[in-house]
């Protein structure tokens, strides 16, 4: 179905020069009567669309309403997936979990059009090899052969952060778009040009930021009465694709459990506990020829991972190729066990409580991109930018832990690092945002020509708090003054909305000071604003795990050789697929 629908996908494209080229409408506006398509009425164009493309890997998940949350005893006392009702919307889900060569290939892209200028992005994008270590095991092949050996080309890419996950989404995004635009003939395919910012991203292009690789002879034709000819394809030709992204916790679970397959006409026949019907682990299909094997890749008793040989029932000591047992419902593979997945969600520990009936979701900042004086969008970066209190936090952290063990060369270089790092933020506090990076930058080329045996460690401050890369548009949070008078929200952060606000604390009728109110982090709590939510069993996990109710957090810059994830996007439109098909 997927073929057939890119197939339709591509025949309303070809329709669209010889629709455009008549300069005249089979159809007018309901609204006013104007003919559409017609020069003479203006030019307002409405090309042929027969719905939402399936992006690669993706596969449809028809969203509903279902009992997110526990499913069984909480074995951990935690009381954080109490079960409540929601309805989740239809969207796209990878089909299987995010490769190790899936990683490579983006390494090299990135290697490629920031290697020389800005080996620090590079550098940004590694996954952590070292999460294989333990101090009681000998996991050393797999820190030297995991993520690169072509033996695990189809493995699960494990070591990566949830920020560093939601790099590769954005990445993901521009190349899937870009590869359109060059298919429908809109775009000049140019590697060689694609360098440090003279790349294709969705929203430089859409912001007309992107011109010079633009056809001029094709693309489509413009016909307002006072067009150049051609112009840029815009979202509402409905050619481009939404973002890739983290699945929400809600789609996550929505999606593991899979339920289309249990149900019919509204009605479902039987609850859940895994991605499978029944409450075994074990296949219990007694007519087929996979009965009594293992459904998923996870701890089944102590000391036991994959079996006894001449029969491992599981075959996979630690991770399994991402194609490996039977898909749910949905078409999902490995929605229980192998690894565990991120999602978008910063954890609360009552978020079930109090989350939104529909499409719940917690970890809103909402941002607005930053404009001129003119009130036109800004120009993309041509520069790194840096998160400078996040740099100044790791310095003096390191300062302290080392103190009287630096060498004098080192302890010279941090007072000059500091130095450059206070003449940064007199920039910042003035708004004078490019200036300051410029001066990160000359700190960090103090590193780069220092000898001092500290300088490896100080220059990964710099890399793993990089925020915003060259050829990226710019934006702002937006601002309680902007917002005066709007019912739905008015801040932009509410990530603490009646969890970790003062409205929600014991200070609620008191001045907010602007400290940790309910979760003190680090001292009372493992929670904060950059603690993320991930989902479901790993390879190293006791079955419980693997119940798509359970939930697990873990700090947004941390790793581990057991978290991987997947991609999801937006489905626009219907919510039940395009009329020639769910996908």
């Amino acid at each position: 179905m997927q073929k057939l629908h890119s197939i339709l996908f591509l025949s309303s494209v070809v329709l669209i020069s010889a629709v455009i080229l008549s300069s005249c409408s089979g159809s007018g506006s309901g609204a006013t009567g104007w003919a559409y398509n017609d020069s003479e009425n203006g030019g307002f164009q409405q090309l042929p669309y027969l719905g939402q493309e399936t992006g690669p890997g993706l596969v449809f998940v028809e969203g509903g309403t279902f009992t997110m949350g526990q499913v069984e005893d909480d074995l951990t006392g935690s009381w954080d997936n109490i079960p409540r009702r929601v309805t989740v919307s239809s969207f796209y889900m990878d089909e299987v979990e995010v490769t190790n060569y899936y990683w490579l290939e983006y390494l090299f892209w990135l290697n490629r059009v920031y290697g020389e200028g800005y080996p620090e992005v590079v550098q940004r994008a590694k996954p952590d090899t070292l999460v294989w270590r333990d101090p009681r095991a000998y996991n050393e092949p797999y820190v030297n052969y995991y993520l690169r050996h072509p033996a695990f080309r189809d493995y699960p890419v494990v070591g990566v952060s949830w920020l560093q996950a939601n790099d590769f989404c954005k990445w993901r995004t521009d190349r899937v778009n870009e590869q359109i635009m060059v298919r429908e003939g809109f775009l000049v395919h140019n590697p060689t040009g694609q360098v440090d910012d003279s790349y294709f991203s969705t929203e430089t292009y859409l912001d007309g930021q992107y011109e010079e690789a633009a056809k001029a002879a094709d693309g489509i034709k413009d016909l307002r009465p006072n067009g150049v000819g051609y112009r840029n394809v815009s979202m509402s030709d409905g050619i481009l694709l939404p973002d890739y992204r983290l699945p929400t916790e809600a789609e996550w679970e929505y999606a593991a459990l899979s339920l289309i397959g249990n149900s019919g006409e509204e009605l479902i026949t039987s609850r859940r506990t895994y991605p499978w019907d029944g409450h075994y682990v074990r296949n219990d299909d007694s007519r087929g020829k996979f009965y009594g094997e293992i459904n998923a890749n996870f701890v089944r008793a102590r000391g036991d991972y994959m079996g006894v040989a001449g029969a491992l029932n599981d075959n996979a000591d630690v991770t399994a190729p991402v194609y490996s047992y039977a898909p749910n419902d949905y078409g999902l593979y490995n929605m229980a066990g192998n690894v565990s997945e991120w999602v978008m969600d910063v954890y609360r520990p009552g978020t079930h409580q109090d989350a939104q009936e529909f499409r719940p979701f917690r970890g809103n900042v909402f941002s607005t991109k930053l404009l001129n004086s003119e009130g036109n969008v800004t120009d993309k970066l041509d520069y790194v930018e840096y998160d400078i209190d996040a740099v100044e936090e790791d310095l003096t952290t390191y300062e302290e832990e080392t103190a009287g063990r630096l060498t004098s060369e080192g302890q010279n270089l941090i007072d000059n690092l500091k130095s450059k790092m206070e003449s940064a933020n007199e920039d910042m506090d003035v708004k004078r945002i490019e200036e300051a990076m410029t001066k990160m930058d000359e700190a960090l080329d103090l590193i780069e020509e220092s000898e001092a045996p500290s300088a490896s460690d100080l220059r990964k401050f710099w890399t793993r708090n990089i925020i915003n890369t060259p050829g990226q548009m710019r934006y702002r949070k937006v601002t309680v003054e902007e917002n005066l008078g709007r019912r739905n929200y008015q801040q932009a952060d509410n990530i603490d909305y009646l969890d970790g606000d003062l409205e929600s604390s014991i200070f609620f009728d008191q001045q907010d000071d602007g400290d940790d109110l309910v979760y003190d982090y680090g001292e009372t709590s493992l929670v904060n604003d950059n603690v993320r939510v991930y989902k479901g069993g790993s390879w190293n996990d006791r079955v419980y795990w693997i119940i798509p109710g359970t939930r697990r957090f873990l700090e947004e810059n941390q790793s581990s050789s057991t978290i991987g994830f997947r991609c999801a996007m937006t489905r626009v439109g219907s919510p039940s697929g395009n009329a020639m098909g769910n996908n």
